[in-house]
């Protein structure tokens, strides 16, 4: 005998649409397909079948009069006007579940490698950040591994921080070394607009086996459409909010903000947005904030973010840039000046900051951290005299001393990609130093 659950049907009947609508592709300008004959929301997602009959998912991105605007979530191959479009009622969701550590993601959720996923929770893309009075306050430090940050930018569990680099600086190293190194539960590690190459590249060289156990990798590439490419960090952003909200201690890390910014840029002139800021458009820099809020901490669990920015011609003040600074609580610069001395990781330490280290760490550490950076930038301003030997010893206690300590704090910062300190010995090494 068949057992039917009649209140949860009555309850699921006000929810079931019975309209079926269908449009046709009216015309194709550049990346936008514009459809006739259907009502859709923005963000709905649409399918089309082109002259193949094959399925292509696109998203509504706006309207033109009574016309509505799709972008493709593929490629636009085969289709033509009088092409079919069936809106499906719903926007984008990820597939969240246990299943998906050690899986490589495509920018839509879809594992690129093994097998599809079973049993999950879908969860929405484009969800609202927590609520700033449900917000935890950040407490407790974030173990990373790498001695420069810990000792000199000490992250907070639930921080938010951008590492800014110009290209072939280290920018991909540095995550592969947080990710093994970090204290966290999950890694989710979002890879938007890279190289093909660097795929398989960050994957072996700088997450190897151990990193890859506990991590989830999004990959969208810079061959993918646009819109994959902005949904990839949705995606990833989705995916650390289902573990975050199981209690768990999540590290975001996206490489980069900038590929993201720029795939945005392209939507928003395809659809007519007027270019603003070096052909920025207004939504990029409404998008930004958006993206970057939903990390942080929660009445549940916490997301660390680390969010790679690629800086154009080594301008740490251009756009993108300067408004990812303003978003974060806290900003490490890598330097290729340093990178040029085989000083790896290339951190610039007088130019970072964590606008959270005062907060959670002990007056001992502090002393030791500031202490250390007057030694540096007194070395710094006086390092041409010392090379060139027109320095004479005892003219300064200040300058002397930072030549005394000179070799032991370059010792502490530079560090194997490969090596992995414990907070504890790296304090104690710092706090010892000057003793």
């Amino acid at each position: 005998m068949v057992s039917l659950n009649f209140e949860y049907l009555m309850k699921k009947i006000p929810d079931i649409n019975y309209t079926y609508c269908e449009g046709v592709v009216k015309n194709v300008i550049g990346l936008t397909i514009e459809v006739q004959g259907i009502t859709a929301f923005v963000g709905e997602v649409c399918n089309i079948y082109n002259i193949s009959n094959e399925e292509i998912p696109c998203e509504v991105v706006g309207f033109r009069e009574k016309d509505v605007i799709l972008m493709p979530l593929g490629e636009l191959v085969g289709i033509s006007p009088g092409c079919r479009v069936v809106p499906t009622g719903s926007p984008l969701s990820v597939k969240c579940s246990d299943e998906l550590f050690g899986k490589v993601l495509d920018g839509l959720g879809n594992p690129l490698n093994g097998d599809e996923i079973t049993k999950y929770t879908a969860y929405s893309l484009n969800t609202s950040p927590p609520d700033p009075l449900k917000r935890r306050r950040i407490k407790d430090i974030l173990p990373t591994g790498v001695r420069a940050i810990d000792g000199f930018l000490t992250c907070g569990e639930g921080q938010r921080v951008g590492i800014f680099a110009g290209s072939g600086v280290g920018k991909s190293t540095t995550l592969g070394m947080l990710a093994r190194g970090a204290k966290a539960d999950v890694n989710v590690i979002a890879l938007i607009g890279e190289r093909g190459r660097e795929v398989r590249d960050f994957l072996e060289k700088d997450l190897g086996i151990e990193g890859m156990k506990k991590s989830i990798i999004v990959c969208a590439t810079s061959d993918k459409a646009a819109l994959v490419r902005l949904k990839g960090a949705f995606t990833a952003t989705a995916i650390a909010e289902y573990f975050r909200d199981q209690g768990k201690k999540v590290i975001l890390m996206m490489d980069s903000v900038t590929r993201f910014a720029m795939a945005q840029r392209e939507i928003g002139l395809a659809i007519g947005e007027p270019p603003a800021s070096k052909g920025y458009t207004p939504s990029v820099f409404a998008m930004l904030p958006k993206l970057m809020e939903r990390s942080g901490m929660s009445d549940k669990g916490s997301i660390t973010a680390f969010y790679t920015v690629l800086v154009d011609g080594d301008d740490f003040n251009e756009p993108i840039a300067d408004a990812v600074r303003g978003i974060l609580d806290g900003h490490i610069v890598l330097s290729r000046a340093l990178a040029g001395k085989n000083h790896y990781p290339a951190i610039d330490v007088l130019n970072s900051v964590s606008r959270l280290m005062s907060e959670i760490t002990t007056p001992e550490h502090k002393k030791a951290a500031s202490l250390a950076r007057d030694l540096m930038a007194t070395y710094k301003d006086s390092e041409d005299l010392i090379n060139i030997g027109a320095y004479v010893k005892g003219s300064s206690e200040k300058i002397d001393n930072a030549i005394k300590y000179n070799d032991s704090i370059e010792a502490f910062l530079k560090q194997d990609t490969n090596e992995n300190t414990d907070i504890n010995v790296s304090l104690s090494v710092l706090q010892n130093m000057f003793e």
